[in-house]
């Protein structure tokens, strides 16, 4: 009787156990269910910036010529830089190996060559960058996003290799991660739990380039609203980042601009007006601009900047993100002067030794541009790698520009010295 009872009360424990892995399971599967159906509603939240474009269209055609929205783009014969004619089309890493890029067919390759045979190729899908620093370059392996190996480095004009990859050996396959893509587009969707190292993307259900929606939000709903009521002349279900409070618009600059940022949440749920704390573990120790790469932490620079700390400044001070501007001086220093002029008692000591032509370039002498060693590549058969040259947004005095300036400007003869 006793072991009969044993077995009983065994039975009841080992049911009771099965139970509560049944349980478990069942509540895992629906949380993973629950987490993929958000995820699929989320791609449904946007519209898209053609459709933007029916109601903004002078401002989606002067936007589609920035660097935001150049920052990714389907890869074909229009948007990939570089030549893959005969002679200018390979990238040599020894005298045995190298890496041509060729047409065939209707699609683009990097193909890697040893002795003259071919070992692999890896397809041009999706071109990263918009073309002013570079191009880099992925490939889909099936729901995976790998980084090809050769890079158009446009500074120097020519193929180069890979930022980041061993000098002197063909590497076709380093992940690219949703963080990465969450800066260099507007939407892609994950498929692949968090448990997997490489993560899946479904092809279907991305936007590529930083458009209309990374800044303004999903605007699906807002399409909707306007287009059933046509009288209502007030923006609805939209964000308008120039209205937002200060903190909230520097949070949305700094997703990508902000530096190495550690995610709390999943990539792509940050949307603007949200708090980046919410979704990233901040940097809370000080900051020293000599640690700081001048690229892709732009707004660590400018948070040490005198004019940030005491001006109110936020980027769209300085930047017409709607425009492509690259390179106007003269418009970025003329939005100093809304600051930094005679009415203010703000004027540039420099001021009585150049003259008005120093309205036309503050940027050269408090924002010059220095070497990246985030972006740095290694050109055909150098032993170094040469960086890109990037502005950096720490401004401030920089006594060995100013004198560079003064330097250039006396030889074009528009230097002029009022000090007595």
């Amino acid at each position: 009787m006793n072991t009969l009872n044993s077995y009983r009360h065994s039975a009841i424990i080992i049911s009771i156990i099965v139970l509560c892995i049944f349980l478990l399971t069942k509540c895992e599967n629906n949380s993973k269910k629950k987490e993929e159906k958000t995820i699929n509603n989320n791609f449904r939240k946007f519209a898209g910036s053609e459709v933007c474009a029916n109601c903004h269209r002078d401002i989606y055609e002067k936007h589609i010529h920035t660097e935001h929205h150049l920052t990714s783009a389907i890869a074909n014969g229009k948007n990939i830089l570089g030549s893959f004619s005969d002679g200018a089309n390979v990238f040599n890493f020894d005298p045995f190996t190298n890496v041509a890029m060729e047409k065939r067919d209707s699609s683009y390759y990097q193909v890697e060559y040893n002795n003259g045979s071919e070992i692999k190729k890896g397809r041009f899908d999706i071109v990263i960058g918009s073309g002013r620093k570079g191009q880099s370059y992925l490939n889909w392996l099936k729901n995976r996003l790998v980084q090809l190996p050769i890079t158009y480095f446009s500074p120097a004009a020519q193929w180069s290799n890979s930022p980041g990859y061993p000098p002197h050996k063909v590497a076709f396959y380093r992940p690219i991660t949703s963080r990465c893509l969450e800066c260099h587009s507007t939407y892609f969707e994950k498929i692949s739990d968090s448990s997997q190292k490489f993560e899946e993307f479904n092809r279907n259900k991305m936007i590529l380039a930083v458009d209309c929606e990374k800044c303004h939000g999903p605007a699906a709903q807002h399409v909707d609203f306007q287009t059933r009521n046509p009288s209502v002349k007030e923006a609805k279900f939209i964000i308008n980042p120039g209205k937002l409070p200060r903190e909230r618009l520097l949070d949305l600059c700094s997703l990508c601009h902000g530096g190495q940022l550690t995610k709390t949440k999943p990539s792509f749920e940050f949307h603007a007006g949200d708090t980046l704390s919410n979704y990233f573990s901040l940097q809370t120790a000080a900051l020293n601009a000599d640690n700081i790469d001048v690229h892709g932490n732009q707004m660590g620079l400018l948070s040490l900047s005198k004019c940030f700390m005491i001006g109110n400044v936020t980027c769209i001070n300085c930047h017409n993100i709607h425009e492509k501007e690259n390179g106007e001086i003269r418009i970025f220093s003329q939005r100093c002067m809304n600051c930094h002029s005679e009415s203010h008692g703000k004027m540039c000591k420099m001021t009585d030794q150049i003259g008005p032509s120093i309205a036309n370039n503050c940027i050269d002498c408090h924002m010059p541009k220095q070497l990246s060693h985030a972006v740095a590549v290694y050109l055909q058969g150098a032993d170094a790698p040469t960086p890109a040259l990037m502005r950096t947004h720490y401004i401030k005095i920089y006594p060995d520009e100013t004198q560079k300036i003064l330097t250039l400007l006396k030889k074009k003869k528009v230097y002029v010295n009022h000090a007595k």
